[in-house]
């Protein structure tokens, strides 16, 4: 069983996005952009390996080791001659 507010909710959310938005915008809008101004997002100068690592938002680690399955590393074995 779904909960009461679970549909109604959503409903609201329609109706306002679809019916009332478009007239309320245009007079919320200038009191929302006093409050809620739009900066610039300025990147500081990165090599191009550099930002490729951190396109996707994820940096890559670097290990000597072999990853197993649960994300730990094993150090890998070393022949001592």
């Amino acid at each position: 069983m779904v909960c009461i507010p679970c549909i109604v909710i959503p409903v609201l959310l329609w109706v306002y996005k679809r019916f009332l938005e478009p007239y309320l915008y245009p007079f919320i809008s200038p009191i929302i952009n006093t409050f809620w101004t739009k900066k610039a997002v300025q990147e500081t100068g990165m090599s191009d390996q550099k930002v490729s690592e951190n396109s996707n938002g994820t940096l890559k680690a670097e290990s000597n080791g072999d990853a197993t399955a649960n994300g730990s590393t094993i150090a890998a074995d070393k022949k001592t001659d």
